[in-house]
C-alpha cells in the first residue's frame, strides 16, 4: 500500500464504513470489506505517525532568539532514522497485541 496516498486511503476507508453501515451485504462481503478497512486504518495510522515524528523533529529546539520557530533542513538520514523508529514502535505494538489473544 506504499503507492497509496493518504487522501485516497482515507476516502476508501470512508466508503467502506458507509457500505458496512448501510448493511445488506453478505457475511463474506462484510468480512472482506472489514479486513480491507483494517488494513487501510493501519496504513493511515502509520502515515500519521510518520508525519507527527517529522513535525516533532522540525519543532524540537528550533526556536530563534525571538522565540519564533525556525525551519531546519530535513535530511535523508533524518527520514531513515524516523522510519527505523517507526518500525521499532510497530514491533513493540505487535508484541503488545500478541499478549492479548482473542479467545476465538
Amino acid at each position: 500500500m506504499t503507492s497509496l496516498s493518504f487522501e485516497k486511503a482515507l476516502a476508501d476507508l470512508e466508503a467502506i464504513v458507509e457500505k458496512l453501515e448501510k448493511g445488506g451485504l453478505s457475511l463474506n462481503e462484510s468480512l472482506a470489506l472489514f479486513e480491507k478497512g483494517v488494513k487501510l486504518a493501519k496504513f493511515l495510522r502509520d502515515e500519521l505517525g510518520k508525519a507527527e515524528k517529522k513535525v516533532e523533529i522540525l519543532l524540537k529546539d528550533k526556536k530563534d532568539e525571538k522565540g519564533d520557530i525556525r525551519a531546519e533542513k530535513f535530511s535523508l538520514e533524518t527520514e531513515e532514522r524516523l522510519e527505523a523508529q517507526t518500525e521499532e514502535d510497530e514491533s513493540e505494538e505487535e508484541g503488545d497485541e500478541e499478549d492479548e489473544e482473542t479467545p476465538f
